[in-house]
């Protein structure tokens, strides 16, 4: 896919894309969310690769804080309501523009990223309006493999996912 040639940074939401959308709440109140340990080897990659990966999620979680710092991913940015906010930060602080970003999204919240970076992914689950709107579709659902597969076809659009292999195999 041309588009994911020359992508610098991948951001990701989480309910619904990195998550299968649920949340499972215990009797003292607590959150708790499954993570697909696909979708984990598929953002280390990407680092391994000089590909950031961020996250952009409109709620605050712990479960979700820890997965990133066990990800270790820096760019962080949870309970935002307007995500175009923390997106120009980014940009202006790795000094990339729009064409250099994908973005995986499952909800009607993610379009207006999806509306501007040069690739939009939707996970094979996100809305309707949400898969128009995407340059590339995941096979699998969001919460099963979809992250995984977004590194996947970008790391082999610029030619690194052998050298990947080499490295983790």
């Amino acid at each position: 896919m041309e588009q994911a040639k020359n992508v610098k940074l991948v951001i990701l939401d989480i309910d619904g894309v990195m998550t299968d959308g649920r949340i499972i709440i215990d009797d003292h109140g607590v959150e708790q969310r499954n993570f697909n340990i696909k979708d984990g080897l598929g953002v280390v990659a990407l680092q391994m690769s000089g590909i950031e990966v961020a996250i952009i999620t409109s709620k605050k979680s712990g479960s979700v804080r820890h997965r990133a710092e066990e990800l270790k991913i820096k760019r962080f940015h949870e309970g935002i309501k307007k995500k175009t906010e923390p997106y120009e930060q980014m940009l202006a602080e790795i000094g990339i523009g729009d064409a250099e970003v994908a973005y995986a999204g499952d909800d009607l919240v993610d379009l207006s990223l999806m509306k501007r970076v040069g690739l939009p992914i939707a996970v094979a689950d996100a809305v309707a309006e949400v898969r128009a709107a995407a340059a590339w579709v995941t096979p699998s659902k969001g919460g099963h493999g979809a992250v995984r597969e977004a590194a996947e076809m970008i790391l082999k659009a610029q030619g690194k996912w052998d050298a990947i292999l080499a490295k983790i195999s």
